[in-house]
């Protein structure tokens, strides 16, 4: 069915998920798993506690092992035992501030991690297609407040951003040298900033919330007035899957789409805030963050209408939906409910709508 994840596609499919263990990569791998595909993991350990990964047991579910993406000889020997059909790269350093602390690391997970990957991928005769997720911040950003689209220039202030725009030059050199002579599809996703429950990590507006709020205390804002093409997780990991199932089928042919909200509405981190903290019931409203701040693009939008238009993708939870879903996560693990049972039925309600 055009336009939604077929769960009859991935059926019996041999999936390599590389950064499994992270938000996007937990929710990515138990969809997979909940539509019968045998999914194996390539990441670090869970670098927060508490993470996703372990809430939802993916660990005691998940074939794979746990290894540096710079480890060639460790990434080579679990892609020869996996042997994968299709391989959805999410491993990466991605977080801004991070990489401003750490450039050297950032470049070298973010390029030569990649770059490792597809070396080990490129003669896989079982391989039918992969995926490269990058984001929303590869493009050349001068605040002109336009959505971007795919054919706009790759750039990149901070070390972050440069990284993952390298990262799309990378990829395009190994998709015209050695993949399309193979007949294996090889693109690149660019994806919007995602919410949604079991994000935990450093320096991320939702885990940041849920943390002041249990910690009683207003949350710091480093850029109140930012926007951001903010998107339900389930929207834009549904756009991934989508776009490998038109890949592999032949469907569509485009090297690189981005997945974000409408362009038409902007929302700015704290009118973000505002409506998180508002869902949860939390009071203590922000702050103005104090001291030094990495630099960071004020205005941000995506042009998504090639999705939309290539593989009948839309975004269904938009808006306070997003919002809603994502407190109703963490309230629930208030509640100390059964989060890998909160997150499967989250993904089956959405796989019904």
């Amino acid at each position: 069915m055009t336009g939604a994840v077929d769960p009859t596609f991935w059926r019996g499919k041999r999936v390599l998920v590389t950064g499994h263990t992270g938000f996007k990569g937990s929710w990515t791998t138990l969809w997979l798993q909940s539509m019968g595909a045998t999914v194996t993991g390539l990441s670090l350990a869970p670098e927060t506690s508490p993470n996703l990964h372990t809430l939802a047991r993916i660990d005691k579910s998940i074939a794979g092992g746990l290894c540096y993406l710079n480890d060639r000889q460790g990434v080579a020997t679990e892609i020869e035992i996996s042997d994968p059909q299709i391989v959805i790269h999410m491993a990466a350093q991605p977080l801004v501030r991070q990489s401003v602390r750490d450039p050297v690391a950032t470049f070298a997970t973010n390029v030569m991690g990649t770059v490792g990957l597809l070396d080990a991928l490129r003669q896989r005769s079982a391989l039918q297609g992969v995926l490269i997720v990058t984001t929303d911040k590869v493009y050349e950003n001068n605040e002109h407040g336009r959505a971007f689209g795919e054919g706009d220039p790759l750039g990149g202030h901070d070390p972050y951003s440069a990284s993952k725009a390298a990262t799309e030059i990378a990829v395009q050199s190994f998709r015209r040298t050695y993949f399309e002579v193979a007949g294996i599809p090889l693109a690149t996703a660019r994806g919007g900033n995602v919410i949604g429950g079991g994000d935990f990590s450093q320096d991320r507006i939702v885990p940041d919330i849920w943390r002041a709020m249990k910690a009683g205390r207003p949350i710091k804002l480093r850029y109140p007035q930012a926007t951001r093409p903010w998107q339900h997780v389930l929207d834009c990991v549904a756009g991934y899957l989508c776009y490998v199932q038109a890949l592999v089928t032949g469907k569509v042919d485009a090297p690189t789409l981005n997945f974000g909200p409408e362009a038409s509405d902007p929302v700015t981190v704290a009118d973000l805030v505002v409506a998180m903290q508002k869902a949860l019931g939390a009071t203590q409203g922000w702050v103005q963050e104090e001291g030094f701040k990495p630099h960071e693009m004020l205005t941000l939008a995506l042009d998504c209408k090639a999705a939309r238009d290539g593989l009948g993708w839309r975004n269904k939870l938009s808006g306070h939906r997003a919002i809603e879903a994502t407190a109703n996560w963490y309230l629930a693990l208030e509640r100390c409910e059964d989060m890998r049972d909160v997150t499967l039925a989250a993904i089956e309600e959405y796989s019904r709508t």
